[in-house]
């Protein structure tokens, strides 16, 4: 389920571009204006921005240039200009793709489905891994929660990887020890429990430190 923000402020365009893209499965975001765009994707967990243009309060260009500034996010701009010059500008400020309007949805939705490819495979070809708010780039042990860098250890990171890529199971102290360290479980019984804190506490600023649940007894895993 990707989540999708459009920033569109016409009604009537904004509103059936959600529709439909909720029907194929997205989770969609709808701002009408440009500063409005911009307070919803400062609020994380965005994988792909619709940007019109001419927009009230902070225009398209303009919330494309703060994006990338701190973002690789795909961003598909949504516009009634058709001249080459202004596709050539846009391209060059960071988007990664134009349409004009008035635009077929199922065009629309093949774009999409292309720039959400793109943006699955971290450097390396190895495949991002996604939870919720959580982006975990194995290839660079590097993960992003509500779209804000979290600085783990390795084995900390290994520790989320674990639970984020089997998310309804639950795994053991040993399970994860053993999966982790790579070798026999043969530590204290906090070892992973410390581990677990940490995580936490560095999730803590972003909001997704509950994601990780303590199963009482058995182990950890993700909440659902």
């Amino acid at each position: 389920m990707p989540h999708i923000l459009i920033v569109e402020d016409d009604t009537d365009i904004n509103n059936s571009t959600a529709e439909y893209l909720r029907r194929k499965g997205c989770l969609c975001s709808q701002a009408f204006s440009g500063t409005e765009g911009r307070l919803l994707w400062q609020a994380g967990g965005v994988e792909l921005l619709l940007v019109d243009l001419m927009l009230p309060g902070l225009s398209g260009s303009e919330l494309i240039e703060e994006l990338r500034r701190s973002s690789r996010t795909p961003v598909i701009v949504l516009s009634a200009k058709t001249e080459l010059s202004d596709k050539v500008e846009l391209l060059g400020l960071g988007a990664d793709d134009y349409l004009t309007k008035p635009y077929q949805l199922e065009e629309l939705w093949a774009r999409i489905l292309v720039q959400l490819r793109h943006a699955s495979a971290a450097p390396g070809g190895e495949a991002l891994v996604r939870y919720r708010d959580w982006v975990l780039n194995p290839a660079e042990m590097a993960l992003t929660a509500a779209g804000e860098p979290v600085s783990l250890t390795a084995h900390e990171f290994k520790i989320v990887e674990l639970l984020a890529g089997r998310p309804k199971r639950v795994f053991t102290k040993q399970q994860i020890y053993e999966a982790v360290w790579e070798e026999a479980y043969a530590v204290e019984d906090k070892t992973i429990t410390v581990h677990i804190s940490n995580i936490r506490a560095k999730l803590r600023p972003s909001g997704t430190d509950g994601y990780i649940q303590t199963v009482w007894g058995i182990g950890f895993k993700l909440a659902e």
